[in-house]
């Protein structure tokens, strides 16, 4: 897996002050993305044992709210390998932080019914964030007044209601 970028501190996706690691590779190709550098999987640097101690040293402040998952795709299959012992180890050392994942998949649609049932990883991994948001972004949807969110049909879902409900579950402080 490669890596566009790593923010140390970020105030734009996700509550707080963040760390938000922008991984490379998407097969989106959103129309007007604001990250269409990130779609190809070989941009950027090689993500590494380095990387990963890199942002989890990054993430030890108490002022660290949490890590932002951004992308190029995160959920792309790759990167969900290369991600799991981030988040794995990220929530062990860290399990006050929250961990936020912005996705083009749409969370009944594509993660719950084609890369659950397919994809130990994603079994693994997706209950570890806290927030998912979903769905592509639609140029023709933007809304600059929306909050971690770049269109309308975007969602911020609560992970652990959604899984429990087998449907995506809006947390309730962005609704």
């Amino acid at each position: 897996m490669n890596y566009a970028v790593i923010k140390p501190t970020d105030v734009a996706n996700g509550p707080g002050v963040r760390v938000s690691l922008f991984v490379s590779g998407c097969t989106h190709h959103c129309k007007d993305c604001f990250n269409w550098e990130a779609w190809d999987f070989d941009y950027g640097q090689a993500f590494t044992g380095e990387t990963k101690e890199e942002i989890l040293e990054l993430l030890s402040p108490d002022y660290i709210e949490g890590l932002t998952l951004l992308g190029g795709e995160p959920l792309e299959p790759s990167n969900q390998e290369g991600l799991l012992p981030l988040i794995e180890e990220a929530r062990r050392r860290f399990p006050q932080k929250t961990i936020w994942c912005f996705t083009g998949y749409d969370f009944e649609k594509d993660v719950l019914g084609r890369m659950f049932p397919s994809s130990e990883v994603t079994r693994k991994l997706v209950p570890l964030f806290d927030v998912l948001v979903d769905g592509r972004f639609e140029a023709d949807r933007k809304n600059l007044r929306l909050k971690f969110r770049g269109s309308e049909n975007q969602r911020i879902l609560d992970v652990k209601a959604s899984l429990a409900a087998e449907k995506a579950v809006w947390c309730k402080e962005f609704q």
